[in-house]
Formats: structure tokens, C-alpha cells, sequence
């Protein structure tokens, strides 16, 4: 019985360390589009593709007018150790009803937090660049009072969607190109994680490795106890 835990235990060890690099291969595979989306030009869109991973980190370019009125701003976020907001709005794609969500940059909070943050939203028709991202991601929001006007503590679609009348994509601009707004465009490179799936299979193989010793130490133990019981 103790034999068949330790190699249990061994092989359970060994195909989630397998699951940790499987998944830090896919990490690392995003990294590589991220890069190449750098290198490219931008695409120029006129609609707006199906949610699909080939389309992300794309660079693309949209003609629009931002609509005023939803402007949203996301707190907390911060830009070389500053507070701040990311300013999002939604952007009326020329030619058709649609829209999708601009993440128009980081600008510098209060530090009074009484005093709201404002931008003004641009008016006219805009070439817009930028990189494309889902809308929404995973996040954890502690308490209830989590909008309060148009400060936000995250992005949550669903709720966008309640607010704006529109259409609305389920990708979100990373705007790149430059406008007379004052707000940060310097988006970083996103950290996927692989770094840590790469600890964990080592934790794992670690383990998988001392369940083998030690079931290979039990089995020459008993051979020894009962080659000395036979004599």
C-alpha cells in the first residue's frame, strides 16, 4: 500500500508539473503576439471582428466620434507610482451603429480625494490607434460601494452595457496614438505569469521527486528486512 501511494503520488506530481509548463507555453505564446503586434502596422477596421485570440494584441485603427456622457474612469490604477485613473469611453464606429470601448490612457488623480477626475471627451470624428484588448478581465471587488459616479473600480461589462444604449464590442482600444488631452499612453507589456508557472512545475517535480526517493528508500528497506528474516 505504501508503494502504490508514493508512485500515486509521483504521477500526480509529475502531470500537473506537465500542466504547469503547458500552461506557461501558452503564457509565453502570448507574450510572442503581444511583441509581434508591436512590430506591425496598424490594421484599419471598419466593424469589429468576433471575439476570437487571433485578434488579440492586434493593432488596429478606427475612424469614430466618442460618445459624451458615458466616460467612465477606473481608479486605483497606477503609472510609475503615481495613483491615477484609466479614462475609458465608448467610441461610435463611422458608418454603423456599433461601438467599442476606448481606453483613452492614465491620467493623474487628486490628491484630494474629494476633488472628481475630469477629461474632457474629444469631439468630431477621430482616427483612433490602438491595441486590441478583451473588455473585461477577472478581478476581485471588495464591498458594494464599488461605482460612485463615474469612478469605477473596474471595468465590468455587463454593467457598461446597462449604462450605454448602444451596441457595444466585446473588445476594449488600448489607445496609442497621441491626442492634445494630457493623458499617459505608455502601456506596459502584459505580465502573463509564466515566471510563476515555471516555479510551480519545479515545486512539482520537486515533489514528484521525493515520492519516488522516498518509495524506492521503503522498498529497499523491506527487501533488506526480509533477505535478513530469510537468513
Amino acid at each position: 500500500m505504501p508503494v502504490v501511494a508514493g508512485l500515486g503520488v509521483c504521477l500526480l506530481a509529475v502531470s500537473l508539473a506537465q500542466w504547469q509548463l503547458g500552461r506557461a507555453e501558452q503564457k509565453r505564446a502570448l507574450q510572442a503576439r503581444w511583441d509581434e503586434g508591436e512590430r506591425r502596422q496598424a490594421h484599419a477596421l471598419s466593424i469589429l471582428p468576433a471575439l476570437s485570440d487571433a485578434w488579440l494584441y492586434r493593432r488596429v485603427r478606427l475612424s469614430g466620434q466618442f460618445a459624451d456622457g458615458y466616460q467612465v474612469y477606473l481608479d486605483n490604477r497606477l503609472h510609475r507610482g503615481h495613483a491615477g485613473f484609466h479614462v475609458v469611453a465608448p467610441l461610435k464606429i463611422a458608418g454603423g451603429e456599433a461601438a467599442v470601448l476606448v481606453n483613452r490612457g492614465w491620467l493623474q488623480g487628486d490628491p484630494d480625494r474629494r476633488n472628481a477626475p475630469f477629461v474632457a471627451v474629444p469631439a468630431g470624428r477621430l482616427a483612433i490607434e490602438g491595441i486590441l484588448v478583451r473588455a473585461q478581465t477577472r478581478y476581485l471587488e471588495l464591498g458594494e460601494q464599488t461605482v460612485q459616479g463615474a469612478v469605477w473600480q473596474n471595468l465590468d461589462l455587463r454593467r457598461y452595457r446597462e449604462l450605454y444604449p448602444r451596441p457595444l464590442s466585446d473588445w476594449l482600444v488600448l489607445q496609442t496614438n497621441a491626442l492634445p488631452d494630457g493623458l499617459v499612453r505608455a502601456w506596459p507589456k502584459p505580465d502573463t505569469g509564466v515566471d510563476k508557472h515555471i516555479s510551480y512545475a519545479g515545486q512539482w517535480f520537486a515533489l514528484a521527486a521525493t515520492a519516488l526517493a522516498m518509495t524506492l528508500i521503503y522498498l529497499w528497506r523491506l527487501y533488506r528486512g526480509r533477505k535478513q528474516v530469510a537468513a
